[in-house]
């Protein structure tokens, strides 16, 4: 920030290799932020979802029959834990990411059943199995992979479990980032903002 108390200006320095650029913050709220990084989530989940799903198939070159709706999962997947991730960070601010590493990394592995069966780990790992997303979207592509994309079989609870994700977060994170602007916790607060915006 440069200039006096009474007429602050926000800055901030970007550069891409020998390319350095000064520009003015943009005057968005925390709501508005939000939005943006979920979106941009969403749409980096295309590209994740298309390079690990169609990457594996050809170079791994396994028979896959469901296909489409493997790569069709794995994007709703990718997209539900990138815009809690970013709800999370919405809340906390820079805690958020601590937070979100532990929740959904750290916590998440050991309740995934993946590798090692629930029944081999402590209680409270089965505990968190019945809500952790990594155990739902393993079941999912257990069941688009190996049992023939049957509902029964663990698909249809993935399912539901992605949708009650996704919900959670958009409510808490669209819910608590818009309180924070109402209640005055600006990102960018209006004193410091340019002229005109």
């Amino acid at each position: 920030m440069i200039g006096s108390a009474s007429s602050m200006v926000c800055l901030v320095l970007s550069e891409l290799g020998p390319r350095r650029q000064v520009r003015s913050t943009v005057p968005i709220n925390r709501l508005q932020t939000l939005v943006v990084k979920m979106v941009m989530s969403t749409v980096l989940s295309l590209l994740t979802a298309s390079v690990v799903v169609l990457a594996t198939a050809v170079v791994v070159r396994l028979d896959m029959p469901h296909l489409p709706q493997l790569w069709l999962f794995a994007f709703c997947a990718s997209a539900v834990v990138g815009v809690g991730v970013q709800a999370v960070i919405a809340i906390f601010g820079g805690l958020g990411q601590v937070v979100s590493m532990f929740f959904f990394v750290a916590l998440a592995i050991p309740s995934a059943g993946a590798t090692i069966p629930l029944e081999a780990v402590p209680g409270f790992y089965r505990f968190l199995a019945q809500f952790e997303p990594m155990r739902q979207i393993s079941g999912g592509v257990r069941a688009i992979m190996y049992f023939d994309a049957r509902a029964d079989a663990g698909l249809q609870r993935a399912w539901i479990m992605l949708a009650v994700g996704l919900a959670i977060a958009l409510l808490l994170g669209l819910g608590i980032t818009h309180w924070y602007d109402r209640r005055g916790y600006h990102r960018v607060h209006p004193a410091d903002r340019p002229v005109g915006s």
